[in-house]
């Protein structure tokens, strides 16, 4: 059967397609490919202008070995070709990595710097270039395409905890009635939370370049005066040129670079994807509550028996997609930092599912970013239900009478309202029989459910 977006095993060649693709050029088959190529070649120019070897280039040269990692999909192909069967008198490798090398090699047969093809891959190992490879993936995903879809829904929610900063309504702890906040103030806390994990999110990757054993044992034999612990501080960094989020050498590695910040990372998403999905939950309890409303779509189908029903169907898709991806996220950290001493290739297929759990992570953003647009506050709802529990002004009137040096205060509202229904006339008649002074009574008289709201407007209007 061929492959297509109907005939895809995963949803996220299939169904999500249409979204998940914009991850294709960091994780694909061929993205990496060409991220392979692209650090062989860097490496090519790195030692030609070092002077470590490699005869000068000219500009033409620079400019081929700039121009070649820009391979089509047909070129690509080659590359797999020759991995699996052979190509053209390549024999077959077995080895990806090994195959870029025979790809480029073959590339500048027809060129003027033919006579420098045996110095791709020049004393390296293969994680050398998987590591840089790797890393510019997760960094190129996180900065073009994460980063931008968090930083809207980011916005979005300060928008909506601006908006709704004074929005009165009843706070639920333990899923009972509470003390009064405000809606702008509990999206407030989402945003806050989001926008700290997001800041983590640039904290630098680390990548090796020290060859087989992370020793530089064949860079030191073949060529003794070179620093080439300093040449590796300076190849890595002329990887970053263009991008925010920064690789780094790490110094101390064996065959592989430990994947120590790769774990960090995934950390980091896991922390944001499990904010998301408290987020999800906690507005579907919204629009069930009646808090928010939904926009209905002209045409579209809440259930196929109900037609009256609007369901809360993006903030679900959300909740599971970041599930699906917070499996993986747990997965990678818990597995990538282990090896079997200097190495095994366990390592290698858990890093092509990096694109996999970024893609269920972008698909939920979509849903949270398509959700967040239908929404509308229902101030009605929010007044109704605080209407329907003036007992959670048993907490203000208690904590005042401390204040005024009334005995066992707390006792007696327990006493008054504990599993009971008490209206604002209850209160007035118990407030009538204190004894306290005839501003405290009439101060105490006068709370509202809606204006017993504390700080929470000022902490929504917040502009830490």
């Amino acid at each position: 059967m061929p492959l297509e977006q109907l005939t895809a095993v995963s949803s996220i060649d299939g169904r999500y397609r249409d979204i998940a693709g914009a991850l294709s050029e960091h994780f694909s088959e061929y993205g990496l490919i060409r991220k392979r190529i692209t650090v062989e070649c860097e490496y090519l120019l790195a030692l030609s202008e070092t002077g470590v070897g490699v005869r000068k280039f000219t500009k033409e040269e620079i400019a081929i070995l700039q121009q070649l990692p820009h391979i089509s999909l047909e070129e690509a192909a080659i590359v797999k070709k020759i991995e699996k069967e052979g190509y053209e008198g390549i024999p077959a490798t077995n080895h990806d990595v090994k195959a870029v090398e025979y790809f480029i090699k073959k590339k500048l047969a027809g060129t003027s710097l033919k006579d420098i093809s045996e110095w791709t891959h020049f004393a390296l190992t293969s994680e050398d270039v998987n590591s840089a490879a790797y890393g510019i993936a997760l960094r190129s995903a996180l900065q073009s395409v994460i980063l931008p879809a968090l930083t809207e829904i980011q916005s979005t929610l300060l928008a909506l905890a601006k908006e709704h900063a004074g929005v009165a309504m009843l706070a639920r702890t333990h899923g009972q009635p509470a003390s009064p906040t405000t809606f702008g103030k509990e999206v407030r806390v989402f945003e806050q939370r989001l926008l700290r994990q997001m800041n983590g999110l640039s904290r630098p990757i680390l990548v090796k370049f020290g060859g087989a054993t992370g020793n530089y044992n064949a860079h030191v034999i073949a060529m003794p005066d070179v620093d080439w612990q300093e040449f590796a501080r300076k190849f890595v960094a002329r990887l970053n040129v263009g991008y925010k989020i920064p690789l780094e050498l790490n110094e101390f590695t064996t065959q592989i670079e430990p994947h120590d910040t790769y774990a960090e990372l995934f950390d980091t998403m896991r922390r944001i994807n499990t904010i998301l999905i408290d987020l999800s939950q906690d507005f579907w309890r919204y629009i069930s509550d009646a808090y928010l409303t939904q926009k209905a779509k002209e045409g579209e189908i809440g259930s196929s028996a109900m037609p009256h029903k609007v369901n809360p169907i993006d903030f679900e898709n959300a909740e599971g997609n970041l599930g699906v991806a917070n499996a993986l996220y747990e997965h990678f950290s818990r597995k990538l930092p282990v090896s079997r001493l200097q190495r095994d290739l366990s390592d290698s297929t858990v890093e092509r599912a990096f694109g996999t759990a970024f893609a269920h992570s972008l698909i939920a953003y979509a849903s949270l970013k398509r959700g967040l647009g239908k929404i509308t506050v229902n101030k009605e709802g929010m007044q109704a239900a605080l209407d329907a529990h003036p007992e959670v002004l048993a907490e203000a009137i208690q904590t005042v009478l401390r204040r005024e040096g009334v005995e066992v205060p707390y006792e007696k509202l327990k006493e008054l309202t504990r599993g009971k229904n008490v209206s604002l006339n209850d209160f007035a008649i118990f407030i009538d029989g204190l004894s306290v002074n005839t501003d405290v009574k009439a101060r105490l008289k006068a709370l509202r459910p809606e204006t017993y709201i504390g700080l929470a407007k000022k902490i929504a209007d917040s502009t830490h």
